[in-house]
């Protein structure tokens, strides 16, 4: 137990030189016309060494708005809460994106017995089969379920299973939000930043990297490194581009990651300024209907 936690100190102790070697070599990991830059940007992308980069850059701004300055902490809420918005806002029209194509499939398909659409934007073509549009809708669903997360969890429309939540104090919910952002949010989405990060570059490079290969085995391998995108469908002339799916599962593991942050940084806010502090600076969606507000406000556990 020792012997990890000393660990733990001694990684957040070279976290901050970790870190400045980053910035400063940006060409070692980011010039990926360049193999081995590839190789870095890879393995750091899922190494202990980018864990406590970002941990310690939690850990500095907690301690900083804790102990000298409350407003840091709120700044931070307020940008990651805005940064979250404004994704989900932007994405969140990929679902009338998504009616919109399939009722223009189904139209183009049984009723002018049309088999494939072709696009021409700026004197290019475009052209695919109508079962790849219609696999393609998947991806759409996919934005929406990845991208919109924390929008929606800022915008307080998760499904919520109470036991106990509702019937306690104010000040008691929000230790129960703290402890739920740092023991279960933060380490389940950690895990599975891991696996997504390694499963989407196996469908981007071959060789397949490794999560357990060291470094220097990896730089090794960097002179057959090469792309090998997955285009790859499911039917002959189906969508082939699933490889998106993998980068939008990391991006998936991001945003709720940063949100957790937010999350627990507005938690404490509210639990050390009181019940009046409550959504302060929230930002939330108005319907224009009282009584869907009023729902909406129910369903969130704002009221």
């Amino acid at each position: 137990m020792i012997d990890f936690i000393l660990w733990v100190l001694q990684n957040i102790a070279l976290a901050p030189y970790h870190l400045f070697l980053a910035i400063t070599n940006p060409g070692a990991w980011l010039d990926w016309s360049n193999p081995e830059s590839l190789v870095r940007f890879i393995y750091y992308g899922g190494s202990v060494e980018f864990f406590f980069v970002v941990f310690t850059t939690f850990l500095v701004i907690t301690a900083l708005g804790m102990a000298w300055k409350r407003e840091i902490l709120w700044t931070s809420v307020r940008g990651l809460e805005w940064f979250a918005n404004g994704i989900g806002r932007i994405v969140s029209w990929a679902g009338l994106l998504m009616v919109l194509q399939q009722v223009m499939i189904v139209f183009l398909q049984r009723i002018f017995r049309v088999a494939e659409i072709q696009l021409g934007p700026l004197g290019t073509a475009f052209v695919q089969d109508l079962s790849w549009w219609g696999e393609e809708l998947k991806l759409y669903n996919a934005m929406v379920v990845t991208l919109c997360v924390s929008y929606t969890f800022v915008q307080g429309g998760h499904v919520r299973v109470d036991l106990v939540y509702s019937a306690v104090k104010f000040r008691t919910k929000r230790m129960i939000d703290m402890v739920g952002s740092i023991i279960f949010m933060m380490p389940a989405i950690v895990l599975t930043y891991l696996y997504a990060w390694f499963f989407m570059w196996r469908h981007l490079v071959v060789p397949n990297p490794s999560a357990s290969a060291e470094l220097d085995r990896m730089l090794m391998q960097a002179r057959v490194l090469r792309w090998n995108v997955e285009t790859i469908g499911f039917s002959p002339n189906g969508f082939n581009a699933y490889f998106l799916f993998k980068i939008l599962l990391v991006a998936y593991c991001v945003l709720v990651f940063l949100h957790a942050m937010s999350f627990f940084w507005r938690s404490y806010l509210e639990w050390l300024e009181g019940e009046e502090s409550e959504g302060k600076y929230l930002d939330r969606d108005v319907m224009g209907d009282e009584a869907e507000d009023l729902e909406h406000a129910i369903h969130s556990g704002s009221t």
